[in-house]
């Protein structure tokens, strides 16, 4: 099981790279990081949302802040010359699905050839590093099947997101085949793996066409919480959960049995909490202590899958990592954030408060008992 101080060990003083520290999970995972007291260097474009986690809880004053797009190769060069890291967490992309129709070019060029572009300026500057890329549980060809989803299920994608990200896994593995073989890795030093999360919730998320965002916009306002696609079965997880994930993958990407982990891994929640959009809506309104909420179908919107799951047999038995959080407690401490939030705090204030949901966290074990 993941604990504070083991973890601590682990990143104290270690240069990080994390990419998509401007969005809402780069964010959570810079001040996460930085209370491991981790030395992080954020680079990303400015934040994509107003308002923004980035801005509300100041999280430009605990890591170096640079912007930049991951496509620039140059770019990326001198900044891996400059910060050698040691550890890289490549979270920046374009992460919506309804905007991949709108946008479907530069999706596939942030996802894939952003990706393909960090590995080239690694590659080239000879960095030697653990490298954590982070995808989606979205990579898999979806056949609405009931049973979660495996790392050696076929990849795919029903929209240009989805195919962007099983695009970025399958560049992760050339590079890896071609590049950083994990036999060689005493010999070019970069040992990479690739993540897949769930539907992930948690406190400073904006972005539109997601029913938090979209919730906590509709009940600060008195308006009912418009839910397009109440039936919809997704793996919903607090934001702490994957990153927990992320974190101890590249601890064992950074140990001596490295080569082990230059894998895929699905960091998922417990199968009971993979539920239809509509308990999240419900629990949510709950969890806020008013309002109400209304499906709202939309003719001819675009296509999204009717079930997705995710297994997690593999972390498990492999890295001993469960999910800790069940829906509830993931949505109450969604809501807990977004009414701090409303009563005016900000700035380091807001940044402590994450972080006592982030030691609150690693205080219990599995689905909440006591660790």
């Amino acid at each position: 099981m993941l604990a504070l101080q083991s973890l601590r060990v682990a990143y104290a003083g270690k240069r990080v790279l994390l990419t998509g520290h401007t969005g809402f999970k780069g964010g959570w995972l810079a001040i996460w990081l930085a209370s491991l007291e981790a030395d992080v260097t954020g680079f990303a474009l400015a934040p994509s949302t107003e308002p923004s986690l980035f801005e509300d809880a100041g999280i430009k004053d605990v890591c170096r802040h640079e912007l930049g797009d991951v496509r620039d190769l140059d770019r990326l060069r001198r900044l891996v010359h400059e910060v050698r890291p040691e550890v890289v967490f490549h979270l920046a992309a374009q992460p919506l699905v309804r905007l991949s129709y709108e946008k479907p070019l530069e999706t596939l060029e942030c996802n894939a050839l952003g990706t393909a572009k960090l590995l080239e300026a690694i590659r080239l500057e000879k960095q030697r590093c653990a490298v954590v890329v982070v995808t989606s549980d979205k990579c898999y060809e979806n056949r609405e099947w009931v049973q979660g989803y495996r790392e050696d299920d076929a990849l795919g994608g029903h929209d240009v997101y989805s195919m962007s990200k099983g695009a970025t896994e399958l560049v992760v593995q050339s590079w890896r085949r071609s590049f950083f073989p994990p036999s060689r890795l005493p010999d070019h030093g970069v040992a990479v793996a690739t993540a897949r999360a769930g539907n992930v919730i948690g406190g400073g998320d904006w972005a539109r066409d997601r029913i938090v965002p979209d919730a906590i916009r509709a009940l600060s306002a008195g308006r009912p919480v418009p839910v397009r696609n109440p039936g919809a079965i997704r793996p919903w997880q607090h934001v702490l959960e994957p990153l927990g994930g992320y974190l101890l993958l590249a601890s064992h990407l950074l140990g001596p049995d490295a080569p082990r982990y230059c894998e895929s891994w699905n960091f998922g929640p417990a199968p009971q909490s993979a539920q239809p959009v509509a308990e999240v809506a419900r629990t949510l309104v709950e969890a806020w202590g008013s309002g109400s909420w209304d499906p709202a179908p939309e003719v001819l919107a675009p296509h999204e899958d009717g079930i997705l799951r995710l297994s997690i047999d593999k972390a498990f038995a492999r890295l001993q990592w469960l999910p800790r959080w069940g829906l509830r407690e993931a949505v109450v401490r969604t809501a807990t954030w977004y009414r701090e939030r409303e009563r005016g705090t900000r700035g380091k204030a807001l940044r402590d408060h994450t972080e006592t949901q982030i030691v609150d966290y690693l205080q219990v074990g599995a689905e909440g008992k006591a660790a």
